[in-house]
């Protein structure tokens, strides 16, 4: 009975998970795989909690803490000449968000049409909006199955995930990782955590309390852009934000990619085999859409065919910037892209879609009495 007790409890299930996550890790960097430290405890996790039912737990705050480094990554990134250059591009932010979002209501069409699933099930489950805050516009939706709308935006957001590093660094974009060689500028640079104080003593009680407020008044991805706006504040008012040691960086990555696999949950689903099939292709599809808008993009502008992508992936802005933080893409050209989308779907997209609701609700009604 006591074993049983102790394998039933949180810490248990954290222990197993973290142990998990941590072997996936090991194994994916020993695979010189492309940010081996989210896709690994992702995958890992994923694979775990579905055979293994029932033993696994990740605290949404660890999550949230790996966010929290994220968004401070980001907001270092975020200088003077960078936001003006953003600026500049404002127009193009607008029109690629524009067709990115048409694109996935077609792609949302015609799954609608060619499944049972009704459309604004179907919608939901393909914008590329925070996953937090697309969740809780479905959980707020009569008639939609959330189900399905979870299991197809993490369905998406795990291709986007794994297919865009393999892209990036494929052949395609001249990409080259090599973890052995770059292990030694890498750790050489940043692994001083000596030269994260005084200034981190500032820097990071900002970023969390930025963070935790952010999230009380419902700020979309608080924890990630919370710390990233409060980080770019900081550095234009003089002060020096210090580089993280990618040691942290790479843990950042596996609060993350952890939380991610634990979001499938198979189990929950009746038709299991269609639905993966269409979110599956609907991935697919969203990211070969992307990459096409990221080649129009080099066209338009002076930036890397792996910066656009990375741009215009509709992925989270949280992995997105790991992995142009590893590649050295432009960081500050990747988040402001993926900032503006969010920003996009929670102010424009958020509210046209509960006013569709809304008439969709009423139409029956008014249909009645005839």
């Amino acid at each position: 009975m006591g074993r049983q007790a102790i394998s039933e409890s949180n810490g248990f299930k954290f222990l197993i998970t973290l142990v998990t996550a941590v072997g996936g890790g090991i194994i994916f960097y020993l695979l010189n795989t492309p940010i081996p430290w989210l896709l690994g405890p992702m995958i890992a996790v994923l694979i775990g909690s579905n055979v293994w039912k029932g033993k696994y737990r990740w605290p949404r705050q660890i999550r949230n803490s790996g966010m929290m480094i994220v968004g401070y990554t980001i907001g270092l990134s975020m200088t003077g000449t960078a936001l003006k250059e953003m600026g500049a591009q404002l127009p193009t932010m607008c029109l690629m968000t524009v067709i990115l979002l048409l694109l996935c209501g077609g792609i949302a069409f015609a799954v609608s049409r060619l499944s049972d699933t009704d459309f604004m099930t179907a919608l939901l489950g393909s914008i590329p909006g925070g996953l937090s805050q697309v969740l809780a516009l479905a959980e707020e939706t009569k008639g939609v199955n959330l189900t399905v709308v979870t299991v197809t935006q993490v369905v998406r957001l795990m291709i986007i995930v794994i297919g865009i590093p393999l892209l990036v660094f494929s052949p395609i974009f001249g990409q080259v990782h090599d973890a052995a060689a770059a292990a030694v500028p890498i750790a050489a640079k940043h692994e001083n955590w000596a030269a994260l104080f005084p200034n981190i003593l500032i820097f990071a009680p900002v970023c969390v309390i930025c963070a935790i407020a952010g999230n009380r008044i419902k700020f979309p991805t608080a924890f990630l852009l919370g710390p990233a706006i409060s980080t770019a504040i900081l550095q234009g008012i003089g002060l020096h934000g210090p580089s993280l040691p990618s040691t942290l960086i790479s843990a950042s990555q596996l609060m993350i990619g952890t939380y991610v696999g634990l979001l499938l949950k198979p189990g929950k689903l009746q038709r299991k085999v269609r639905t993966f099939s269409f979110a599956i292709v609907s991935g697919l599809v969203l990211m070969l859409c992307a990459w096409a808008l990221s080649e129009l993009m080099t066209l338009l502008h002076p930036v890397s065919r792996s910066t656009a992508l990375l741009s215009l992936a509709p992925g989270g802005m949280d992995q997105m910037g790991i992995l142009a933080h590893e590649i050295n893409a432009d960081l500050s050209m990747v988040s402001g892209y993926q900032l503006f989308r969010t920003f996009f779907i929670y102010f424009a997209v958020s509210p046209l879609l509960r006013l569709l609701l809304r008439i969709k609700l009423k139409s029956p009604r008014t249909e009645q009495p005839q």
